[in-house]
This record gives structure tokens, sequence and C-alpha cells, in this order.
């Protein structure tokens, strides 16, 4: 079990939300997801606290950007299609939000500088991607480093870091704990193509590594996993140091 230590008077904390935490297989489990979710934003507004996500765009960009592959290669113009669906998945997050009446900022922003600014007013700032070449674990490493927080959380669908893919290694380990150097020896540091996905972008890995940023990488499907690690509580996952 690891912890993440918080301090008095903290930057934003920044979290990253895989798209396909938002399309479990059923309808009943998303309902319940996204509602304990809302519960989580209250807890974190009602501690005056600060939170930006990042939403991934999960199947809604695979699924564009395998259509759009039938016409165009070009990768810029494939990760313009998976951006588009990261923004959708970000307002669906914003508007449930904004429905309890959370302080939401009301716009999405396109990039991590506004994302900043918009923080030392709004409780919550919700965003998807920004531009061809980093996936949505890149911007909110990015927008990690420019609130000057000292870690950023990667929700997937995965529970750890495993030293190899554990859909097809059944003998895979996971590290409950590893340096930013051993994470760099598994993900690389190149831009992976569109649609393709990994347990955390290597450009998010990279960014990490020269903004000295601990990543907590855990399984986001369990949002009581996300409220311990933003809490600086014991939680379930790996903890990657910079």
């Amino acid at each position: 079990m690891l912890y993440i230590k918080r301090q008095i008077m903290r930057p934003p904390q920044i979290l990253a939300l895989g798209g396909s935490l938002l399309r479990p297989e059923e309808s009943e489990n998303r309902q319940l997801w996204l509602g304990k979710l809302r519960q989580l934003a209250v807890h974190i507004e009602g501690n005056s606290r600060k939170l930006g996500i990042v939403i991934g765009g999960g199947l809604p960009a695979r699924e564009g950007i395998e259509l759009a592959k039938n016409v165009m290669s070009n990768p810029d113009c494939l990760d313009e299609v998976g951006i588009a669906a990261t923004r959708l998945n970000a307002t669906i997050i914003q508007q449930i939000l904004i429905e309890i009446g959370c302080n939401v900022a009301p716009v999405i922003p396109h990039d991590t500088n506004s994302a900043s600014e918009l923080l030392a007013n709004y409780n919550f700032v919700i965003m998807g991607g920004t531009k061809p070449g980093q996936t949505t674990d890149a911007v909110a490493v990015t927008l990690a480093r420019d609130c000057s927080a000292a870690e950023c959380i990667i929700a997937t669908n995965v529970s750890h870091v495993y030293d190899k893919d554990p859909n097809t290694f059944p003998d895979a380990k996971p590290f409950t704990e590893m340096s930013i150097d051993e994470l760099i020896e598994i993900t690389g540091t190149e831009r992976m193509a569109p649609g393709q996905s990994a347990v955390v972008d290597p450009v998010a890995v990279n960014i990490a590594s020269v903004s000295n940023i601990n990543l907590a990488v855990l399984d986001g499907r369990k949002v009581d996993l996300i409220e311990a690690a933003l809490d600086g509580e014991e939680f379930y996952g790996t903890l990657v140091r910079s």
C-alpha cells in the first residue's frame, strides 16, 4: 500500500481519467461510477480544493480514428479526430458536475496554460486533448507541471504498471513502487500511433521525468482508489517516483 503525502496550501491536483472509464460494459456500472465521481467532486470542493481533470477519448476516439483511417493516413489528422472525442467526454463530465452545482469552469480549455489560469477561479477544470502527438496522459502531466503540482494521478483500467503486458503474459508482475527511469525502460519515450494505448503514455513519462513529477497509476474503475490517492491516503496501485 502506498501514500501520497499531502501538503498544506498545496497547488491544484491533477487527475487523468482514461476514456475507457466512461464506457463500462454494463450501463448500470457506468451510472454507479458517474454517481461516485460526483460524490468525489462534492468532497473535493467541500474541502476547498482544486482539481484539474483530463479525460481520454476511449471508444469514441478509437472508432473515429478507425473510420478515418479508411480515407486518410496523416497521423496528425487522425490525432485530431481522437482529440475531438476527448473533448466530447470532457463535456460530459463538465456538465454532470455543473448540474449538481459544482464550481466548474464553463469552458473546455484547449491548452494547459488556459486550464492552469482557470484553476485560479474554479474548483474544477475539465479538459481533453490539446494537440496531435500527445495523449491525454501527456496533457495531464503537462498541466501538473504548469500548476506546480508534485504529482499526477493516472486513473486507467488496470491496477498497476506491470513489467510486461498482463493480457499477453500471465506471469506479468505488478510494481507497487518504481522510479521514473524504470518506467521509461518499459514504455520508452516515443510518440505512440493514433489510437494506440499503453498503461502510461511514453510522452507523458518523458514529461514527468524532465519536470520531476511523481505519477500514481491506479484502477480508475474504483473511485474510492482515486479518492484515497487525492486525499493522500493509502491506495492500491503503482507509485512512480521522479
